[in-house]
């Protein structure tokens, strides 16, 4: 089928990647002429795993991109939405989607057949139908139902696995307004047959994201609330205590051969520093405003953006409570990506954590495998640099925060022993052997079992009491 998506960001463009490598003819429509070109040449404008391979094979053949908006629609039997929804503290800024719509209404003015438009972007339930639907006929003169249809299709999509998470879905969700745009939204994804197909009306589906990304927020403030009072325990470990609720078989089945299946959604089930990235908290923060605007107290979603808003503090409370006085010393943050596998640097824990090092008054050195600049909400400050490796990034250190679960930083017991040094380690992703370290604290692990800091245990020797961190 003949598609256009409006929106060459990340969805727009990993969709469009993974559409046109099974054979639909793929339009991008963006706005920025830098990245039509980037598109054009085959050059893949973001770090995502397996992209820039799809537009290699597929650029020039099924997928393009332009600028004009009108040429894309006017060829095309369906046109999906994929532009950025940000919140902006009361609601989700609708302003990308609306002027998708007038552009997408004007050029639907030129066409006579019947045209599906889609709805990509996560929006609030009833933006589809009243706001998307309503600019729709105003600029095109025509007739929701009669000459075009309306979807909504939201993305799953993981940073990092976004490629893998397009090919190999869970589920598709197929909104529309009637049987006719739910019929050819599904002819879309005919090629998918294997996966289960949710056939709904446009606010149910807008709803089914929502809920989806709040629940996995969720799961992840629940473990880092049960991680801060695992703390507070002596002998307490909360990944010993996560990795015992995993194993009720409504969350870890049990094959009839015996096997257990550990499903990914687990891996949410895990205390760190807290979660970012431009989904997260951006979602769970609209629903729970969209929830007030009806009349309903989102208490649950209150909880667990409070919880995630104080998590950065508690991981850096580890290293002041074994090193109170930061003025003069150095101290290494590991990642500024809000997880591993992408650049995406959005909400990420790792600018609260720099943030509160820099109003102590510590010498700041940052490293990240793939970012290299700073993001822009961290202050600019003589006291911060950004290191080129980790070797460099941890020679003057006297403590070291890991933020990010990057793979590279499972080798710092080794560049440390390498260098003959051993500062303080803040495990905030609990991915490093605690047993590898003379000073050690991770978090949601309980008194006697963290290695003790420098200004904790004056002899500087190891507790003998050590934890695993797995």
């Amino acid at each position: 089928m003949r598609i256009a998506i409006v929106g060459g960001g990340y969805v727009g463009l990993v969709s469009g990647a993974c559409l046109a490598a099974h054979g639909h003819d793929i339009v991008i429509v963006e706005s920025d002429l830098g990245k039509v070109q980037s598109i054009n040449q085959g050059n893949c404008p973001i770090f995502e795993a397996g992209l820039p391979e799809l537009l290699a094979k597929t650029v020039g053949k099924t997928l393009k991109a332009t600028d004009t908006i009108e040429d894309a629609v006017t060829i095309s039997d369906a046109t999906f939405i994929a532009v950025g929804t940000p919140f902006d503290g009361t609601s989700i800024d609708l302003t990308q989607i609306e002027q998708a719509a007038k552009d997408i209404g004007r050029a639907l003015k030129k066409t006579s057949a019947y045209h599906l438009v889609v709805v990509k972007s996560t929006v609030v339930p009833g933006t589809t139908d009243n706001t998307v639907a309503s600019l729709l006929e105003q600029t095109s003169g025509k007739k929701l139902g009669t000459d075009f249809g309306l979807g909504m299709n939201p993305e799953f999509l993981r940073e990092g696995t976004a490629v893998e998470d397009f090919m190999t879905p869970d589920r598709i969700v197929l909104g529309g307004n009637d049987a006719r745009a739910q019929n050819k939204l599904t002819q879309i994804y005919d090629c998918f047959a294997d996966t289960d197909k949710v056939r709904v009306n446009n606010t149910t589906a807008e709803m089914i994201k929502y809920a989806s990304n709040s629940l996995l927020a969720t799961l992840i403030s629940f473990s880092n609330e049960i991680g801060n009072l695992c703390s507070e325990l002596p002998d307490t470990d909360v990944t010993s205590v996560l990795a015992g609720v995993c194993l009720d078989k409504r969350l870890s089945p049990i094959m009839p051969n015996g096997e257990r299946v550990t499903p990914d959604i687990t891996s949410y089930l895990a205390a760190g520093c807290g979660f970012g990235g431009s989904c997260f908290p951006k979602d769970v923060n609209a629903l729970r405003k969209f929830s007030q605007q009806q009349g309903v107290k989102p208490s649950v979603l209150d909880a667990v953006i409070n919880t995630n808003k104080l998590q950065p503090e508690q991981f850096v409370a580890l290293l002041t409570d074994s090193m109170p006085e930061l003025q003069g010393k150095t101290v290494a943050v590991l990642g500024l990506a809000f997880k591993p596998g992408t650049d995406d640097t959005r909400e990420s824990p790792a600018i609260a954590v720099i943030q509160q090092l820099l109003k102590n008054d510590a010498q700041v050195v940052v490293y990240d495998p793939i970012v290299t600049t700073l993001p822009s909400e961290v202050p600019s400050s003589s006291n911060i640099s950004i290191a080129k490796n980790l070797n460099e990034a941890t020679k003057q250190a006297d403590a070291i925060l890991l933020v990010t679960a990057w793979d590279e930083f499972l080798a710092l017991a080794d560049v440390l022993n390498a260098q003959k040094r051993q500062p303080l380690v803040v495990d905030g992703r609990r991915v490093l052997t605690a047993g590898d370290f003379q000073h050690y604290r991770g978090i949601g692990l309980g008194p006697q079992t963290q290695n003790n800091g420098p200004d904790d245990d004056k002899s500087n020797k190891p507790d003998s009491n050590v934890a695993s961190a797995a």
